[in-house]
């Protein structure tokens, strides 16, 4: 048995620790805030326990259903049929399905028809190595066409990606549009999933297990330094003292990395400083109305500086039947927005949902909400790949991963809980 420290109580570091207390390690999990769950936790917005940061199940996401299954939570799960819908020139358009995209005004026939053909082999392609050095602008035009990607991609890009967004992987786009394409009961109908009483629940049966086999949880203890002795990893520091360690699994986000474990090679340090971020202030509105029909919007369309919003109880009814709403500002920590007051973050938004339903006015609003993340979205740019460091640093006994490391995955559950359970299987092999 050995001693197994996580640094990090999101779905993935969770994960880690009840596989690690499954396999008889004696395990740690210290956590930097003051609540376990990381993106995934809860928090109450006026009555109601919902995620600071939106989360849904797709039907691809077997790690997930694997986990749910191992935790007696698979009747757990809940399916609805969702829609898309885009906003551009004044009016809300359907979206997501052949018809609505034949019946689009926005663009030409013929670059709704490539559209089309693009999304239906992205959805059957099996292998991206062909794609992982090309550009999302490239591989687009080149299928779509021009005036599709100017119309219809490009303004998502720019106000996810900002200076970034010519620049993304193509694999990473692709896996996107994979995901959700086949997440259909049929052409015609999306289904995604959430968990009954949301991610939280997942959270909570979790920490229960991890620590009905001894595992420890300790929160708003940050790791301060991960420590080494000729070679070897053997503990970790914070405020609050120092765990012992015969192996640490780190899934704090990259940038904190370098300073926390200096012992590392300076080519590794390197490597995690040169991933790239963007950060995120993610708007939650509790209304009396519903905006749209849809769960998800797009938006392109001139002053509108946000690149869609999420109508979640169009996925998760909630409770009360409230209508719940996330605006996310998706954006460099650099830029003068992030630095901006809740209360203006919350007009601008709430004048977007506006444009969007005219119908809503500010007596609709129940209650609003700012949540702020300063490594919200690895920038993952053609080679992206070739970028990452090996799971398995030169320091043996520790592991290191985040949310970049899925690629070409996007950041989900299931992918933390599948990379959770393939770090815990590594303790013991080689430099892990």
């Amino acid at each position: 048995m050995s001693a197994v420290v996580v640094i990090g109580a999101g779905a993935m570091g969770l994960a880690a620790a009840y596989h690690a207390a499954k396999a008889g390690h004696d395990v740690t999990v210290l956590e930097a805030g003051p609540e376990p769950g990381g993106m995934a936790a809860h928090f109450d917005f006026d009555g109601t326990s919902i995620e600071r940061f939106y989360h849904f199940v797709c039907m691809a996401d077997q790690p997930t259903f694997d986990l749910l299954e191992e935790l007696d939570l698979a009747d757990s799960m809940r399916w609805t049929a969702t829609t898309m819908g885009i906003f551009s020139g004044g009016k809300l358009h359907p979206w997501g399905d052949p018809v609505s995209l034949l019946r689009y005004p926005g663009v030409s026939l013929i670059a709704r028809l490539r559209y089309g053909l693009l999304a239906f082999v992205s959805t059957r392609r099996e292998r991206w190595d062909a794609l992982e050095t090309q550009s999302a602008r490239e591989w687009i035009t080149r299928w779509a066409g021009k005036e599709a990607y100017a119309r219809l991609w490009k303004p998502l890009f720019d106000l996810k990606f900002f200076e970034y967004a010519d620049d993304i992987s193509a694999a990473w786009i692709w896996t996107r549009v994979k995901r959700i394409g086949r997440s259909r009961k049929s052409l015609f109908e999306e289904r995604l999933g959430y968990i009954q009483g949301g991610s939280q629940t997942l959270v909570d049966r979790l920490c229960q297990r991890i620590g009905e086999m001894g595992g420890k949880i300790h929160l708003s203890s940050a790791a301060t330094r991960v420590v080494t002795s000729d070679g070897r990893v053997t503990g970790v520091e914070t405020a609050n003292g120092f765990f012992p360690a015969d192996a640490v699994i780190s899934t704090m986000p990259t940038p904190y990395v370098a300073a926390t474990v200096p012992d590392l090679p300076q080519d590794w340090k390197d490597r995690y400083e040169a991933i790239n971020n963007i950060g995120v202030c993610c708007l939650l509105f509790k209304l009396k109305k519903s905006v749209t029909p849809h769960f998800w919007v797009n938006i392109a369309e001139d002053g509108i500086e946000v690149p869609g919003i999420i109508e979640f109880s169009n996925l998760r009814p909630m409770p009360g039947g409230e209508t719940i709403v996330f605006v996310p500002y998706y954006m460099p920590v650099t830029h003068q927005k992030f630095a901006w007051a809740d209360d203006r973050l919350v007009d601008e938004a709430l004048s977007y949902i506006v444009r969007l339903n005219p119908a809503i006015s500010d007596d609709d609003v129940l209650a609003s909400h700012v949540a702020r993340l300063r490594y919200a979205q690895p920038v993952c740019e053609p080679g992206f790949a070739a970028k990452i460091p090996p799971v398995r640093t030169p320091i043996a006994g520790l592991q290191i991963a985040d949310t970049c490391f899925y690629y070409p995955e996007d950041r989900g559950i299931s992918e933390s809980v599948r990379l959770a359970k393939e770090m815990v299987e590594a303790i013991g092999e080689g430099s892990a």
